[in-house]
């Protein structure tokens, strides 16, 4: 989810895309690292990988789609795709802080946010939406 939000605000940014792909290129490595590490074989890593890839886009489209729907739709999409279809109340909560750190991400200018001068909000501190 939070790899989502950062690739969303990159979108509008001037070099965003570069910036993008090296960030899920990251992302990917310490994946398939992971992978080795717990024991995954060298000739499976690339099936698993192909699968977190296309589970990832999947997921950030369906996000996507929810953000114009709405905080329900939104809260939806994490409870099926976050917490394997269980506890609706808690993906609301999981909602209200992805918008709140929509907005954070949003209010900052570029430059501040490629530079990564900011934070993501405390969960305990984002208020919820009915």
């Amino acid at each position: 989810m939070h790899l989502w939000l950062v690739l969303r605000r990159l979108k509008p940014v001037e070099a965003g895309s570069v910036l993008s792909q090296a960030l899920f290129d990251h992302f990917c490595g310490d994946m398939d690292d992971n992978l080795r590490e717990m024991g995954v074989g060298d000739l499976t890593v690339p099936k698993r990988m192909q699968a977190f890839g296309e589970a990832f886009y999947g997921r950030t489209a369906a996000y996507d789609f929810a953000l114009t729907a709405g905080h329900g739709a939104l809260a939806q999409a994490f409870c099926k795709n976050i917490l394997a279809s269980r506890d609706i109340e808690q993906a609301g909560l999981l909602a209200s802080y992805a918008e709140a750190a929509i907005a954070t991400l949003n209010g900052l200018d570029d430059a501040a946010f490629v530079g990564g001068a900011w934070k993501f909000p405390v969960p305990d501190q984002v208020g919820t939406v009915s």
